[in-house]
């Protein structure tokens, strides 16, 4: 196959891939939803621009094919991408999950930072606590840990299980990402439930509801814990990270 060709039929497969992801709704599992029209219209200009190179210099018999070592490396490289590009197509990207977590600071600076102000939040109603992600209450929790702030509101969000290596403390924690799956930070919320590792496991989705108070467990150095009044087992959603 010649370099041109070979050029093409990288393209073509690089392009298909990123099509299909973006059709099924699965870039976002790589990239920012704000990026997904972005890299579409990139991918097919850059196919267009292979064919064209192709269509306008079809006769290539006189380009001398790459030869030993050269040969072998390009075979490879045609082979490693068609191989990648099948895999994203054909094999469903798994989410970010607690490994990732335990990897990175959970509500490090800057993921969570200033989402919330405690001044909208201290005026806000049932319905707007609602709306509140895990992002939201970790900016909240990271500005101040006063119980009487939180009192009487109602918290009720959706994230998976991260241990905090306590016997009655985990944290419902989700992934943050400003451009793509690579920066992704974690932030998380710890909830109070004793012995929750008898009918919870690390990384299950759960949808869960309750309300801050002191944190009843003597072996967390959390000052506050949600006490849960529900928590629902849950599939992974199908957009699982926060923007």
């Amino acid at each position: 196959m010649s370099p041109r060709l070979s050029g093409v039929v990288l393209a073509l497969t690089v392009v298909v891939a990123t099509l299909w992801l973006a059709a099924t709704n699965q870039l976002i599992l790589y990239i920012h939803p704000r990026y997904v029209v972005f890299t579409v219209i990139m991918a097919v200009l850059a196919l267009a621009v292979a064919v064209a190179s192709f269509a306008t210099h079809p006769d290539d018999h006189d380009e001398p094919a790459p030869r030993g070592w050269r040969r072998i490396l390009s075979f490879s490289a045609l082979a490693l991408t068609l191989v990648i590009a099948v895999g994203l197509v054909v094999v469903p990207p798994a989410t970010l999950t607690s490994a990732t977590v335990s990897s990175r600071d959970l509500n490090s600076t800057g993921a969570g930072a200033e989402v919330q102000s405690i001044d909208e939040a201290a005026s806000g109603d049932d319905a707007s606590f609602a709306r509140f992600t895990v992002r939201d209450w970790a900016s909240l929790l990271g500005q101040t840990s006063d119980p009487a702030f939180y009192a009487s509101k109602p918290v009720d969000v959706t994230g998976f299980i991260t241990s905090a290596g306590d016997d009655d403390i985990f944290y419902v924690s989700r992934f943050v990402i400003t451009c793509c799956a690579v920066d992704a930070q974690p932030v998380g919320v710890p909830v109070y439930l004793p012995n929750w590792s008898d009918e919870h496991e690390v990384d299950d989705w759960v949808h869960l509801t309750g309300e801050f108070t002191s944190n009843p467990s003597s072996g967390s150095a959390e000052p506050l814990a949600v006490v849960p009044a529900t928590v629902e087992r849950i599939g992974t959603p199908d957009e699982p990270y926060l923007f």
